[in-house]
């Protein structure tokens, strides 16, 4: 309105009359067409878009404020700028806020000139000698005014400090306007001279413009991947330590997510590369619309991307960013007549929360989008507990090797009941670490740890070698009853497991069938084609399995066929619940019914009462165990309630299986 408002009122005191004669002379005309090339050809630099850097029709239009002053210059601008924005396909409100900024730019110039400058009685003026220090605090006047209302309006559209927006790159800017500036008092001389001078100014600023373009293109390329076109690392850390600055300055969060596109390798190896690419392309272009103004997202390599949040309230804003972006990749994405559907895990870590640096920050965010992923939770915040990298789990770690060498780990033994007799029908190993200091330590403190490291293979033979010896001497004793082994996703994608059955039962002298192994539902949802040549293998030496945790994932029962699954164990969550609540009573119920017509036995986990215990029994299950029976047992306490309950034998227990 402001801009408005005085090119209107420049015109009403130049006079229609005035504005008539001008544009019968062929100078407005051929002036007009270089604003109008210099407002579609701007020299952009490498933190602006190409569509938004300094106009090469500066050195013109300033020549006209000089030549002319306001009223000529302000119109001829305004013209050329709703030219260029219709060419652009620029919204109507921004083609008006380019005109109108540049109006209220060149008026402080015009006011500038007709303060300090000489009276010309509005005859055209042509500077010389003293009167240049004039056009140049003119210029300065149109640069500052113009850098003060575009980053205003950048810095609301972004929600970044205005601060911040007017100091960016200002040396650079600051350069490239003083060039264009510099040569208006050219054109002037120019226009006084010859009109057919000025188009001679097309090819040294083309020359410019090119140069400039190629030095931004340059820039852009080492600073943005190839195929999506986003940032890459070398941009990401460059703004990431910016922002990192500034909000220790201003007291304010920085969050960094970290995102992960989970079962993309499967449509590169299926459809190929080239469909993959196209897909990344289609996931840039979703991200980069579903991020506030101002944020960042970057392509770290493959599937992995990564958004920087340069101010953020809190972790729960943060989280509502991670979340939009999750349900921008949820809808399905059509290429070459097939949707593909895909699923991101995304980590947060905030500044200065969780750490003090870009690698920390990423480091910290890489590890909550890995407890992500594996918690099947979609989106996670950094939490220390939860990170298998941190100073006390490598300290451990370190304490977890030596403890393998010096057998510090031990079995204990979780007795599984019949519910009729209630005989002990078997027993589930569990593994514990006797640690020197912490004492004795449960599996989730340390097994995590290991199923990350190259110790895999180690402690899985020192697990069955230990479970093992105890079955020998039990069966010594002639307590023939058969053990189970929990077993990890890592475990049983190691092609080698079946070996190190085969030698320990060889070396024990055991039968396979005193080995029972029970995998988590959850293992087999997500690895089941891959982990199945092991499992089939594991069933030609004679060992049997069990499914653990039943209820916990979103695995089908049908999907055991041909599997040599004899056991389907229901998880507690849902055991605990059979009393108190119809709904729980209902499902346990449901799945105890299934199980026995599939022909397998149901056993209930977690049964920590005689009414639960009761409960599943009337529904038909086989067995349970929990701690209303027994809880883990040292070997020694556990062979004292071998005998006590009168073990079944484990030939006795596979026939009725």
């Amino acid at each position: 309105m402001a801009g408005c408002v005085l090119l209107g009122v420049s015109l009403f005191w130049f006079g229609s009359e005035r504005l008539q004669l001008l544009a019968a002379q062929p100078l407005i005309w051929v002036m007009l067409g270089m604003v109008i090339i210099g407002e579609l050809r701007p020299i952009a630099t490498p933190t602006a878009p190409t569509d938004n850097g300094s106009p090469t029709s500066l050195p013109f239009s300033f020549a006209l404020i000089i030549f002319y002053g306001l009223p000529v210059a302000g119109l001829i601008q305004v013209i050329a700028t709703v030219i260029a924005g219709v060419a652009r396909g620029h919204a109507a409100h921004r083609t008006a806020f380019n005109g109108a900024q540049y109006v209220l730019s060149f008026g402080v110039a015009d006011a500038v000139i007709r303060l300090f400058g000489p009276d010309t009685a509005d005859a055209p003026w042509i500077p010389e000698g003293a009167h240049l220090i004039v056009v140049a605090l003119a210029a300065g006047g149109y640069f500052l005014t113009n850098l003060v209302l575009v980053e205003c309006a950048v810095a609301m559209h972004e929600r970044a400090p205005l601060r911040s927006m007017l100091t960016k790159d200002i040396g650079q800017r600051l350069f490239v306007s003083g060039v264009l500036l510099s040569l208006a008092p050219l054109v002037v001389v120019a226009m006084t001279h010859s009109v057919w001078l000025v188009p001679l100014f097309f090819f040294p600023l083309s020359a410019l413009y090119i140069s400039a373009t190629l030095s931004v293109k340059r820039e852009y390329q080492v600073n943005h991947d190839e195929l999506t076109g986003l940032a890459n690392r070398k941009l990401l850390i460059l703004r990431t330590q910016e922002a990192l600055s500034e909000a220790q300055q201003r007291n304010h969060r920085v969050g960094l997510l970290l995102l992960d596109l989970d079962r993309f390798k499967e449509v590169n190896d299926t459809l190929g590369h080239p469909t993959g690419d196209r897909l990344l392309q289609t996931v840039a272009r979703r991200l980069t619309h579903s991020v506030r103004p101002g944020d960042l997202v970057a392509r770290l390599g493959g599937d992995e991307f990564a958004v920087l949040l340069p101010q953020v309230r809190d972790a729960v804003s943060a989280r509502e960013v991670a979340t939009r972006l999750r349900v921008s990749l949820a809808e399905p994405m059509r290429l070459d007549g097939m949707d593909f559907d895909l699923e991101a895990s995304i980590g947060i870590a905030l500044y200065p929360n969780h750490a003090p640096d870009f690698e920390l920050l990423m480091q910290r965010a890489d590890v909550a989008m890995y407890v992500a992923k594996e918690s099947r939770s979609g989106v996670d915040l950094y939490a220390p507990h939860k990170d298998r990298n941190s100073t006390a789990r490598l300290s451990l770690f370190g304490d977890l090797r030596r403890a393998l060498v010096e057998g510090e780990l031990e079995m204990f033994y979780q007795p599984k009941v019949n519910l009729d007799e209630y005989q002990v029908v078997g027993m589930e190993a569990l593994v514990r670490w006797r640690h020197p200091q912490r004492g004795v330590l449960p599996p989730e403190e340390f097994v995590p740890l290991v199923e990350q490291s190259y110790l895999m293979r180690n402690f899985t033979h020192e697990v069955l070698e230990l479970t093992l010896s105890q079955v020998a001497r039990w069966r010594a004793d002639g307590l023939r009853t058969p053990v189970a082994v929990n077993l990890s996703a890592r475990e049983l994608l190691d092609p080698t497991l079946p070996d190190i059955v085969t030698a320990g039962l060889r070396r024990h002298r055991l039968p396979a069938r005193v080995l029972r192994l029970e995998i988590s539902e959850r293992v087999m949802v997500t690895d089941a084609d891959a982990i199945t040549p092991t499992i089939l293998a594991l069933a030609d030496l004679g060992v049997s399995l069990a499914l653990d945790d039943f209820g916990t994932g979103y695995f089908t029962l049908a999907r055991l066929n041909g599997l040599p699954v004899q056991e389907i164990k229901v998880d507690e969550s849902f055991v605990q619940r059979i009393v108190d609540d119809p709904d729980g009573r209902v499902i346990v119920g449901s799945a105890i019914d299934l199980v026995g017509t599939l022909g397998m036995h149901a056993v209930a986990e977690g049964v920590e009462t005689a009414r639960v215990a009761e409960a599943v029994r009337s529904m038909g299950c086989y067995a349970a165990q929990g701690r209303y029976f027994a809880p883990p047992l040292e070997a020694a306490e556990a062979t004292k309630c071998l005998r006590k309950h009168k073990a079944l034998p484990a030939e006795e227990h596979t026939r009725s299986a």
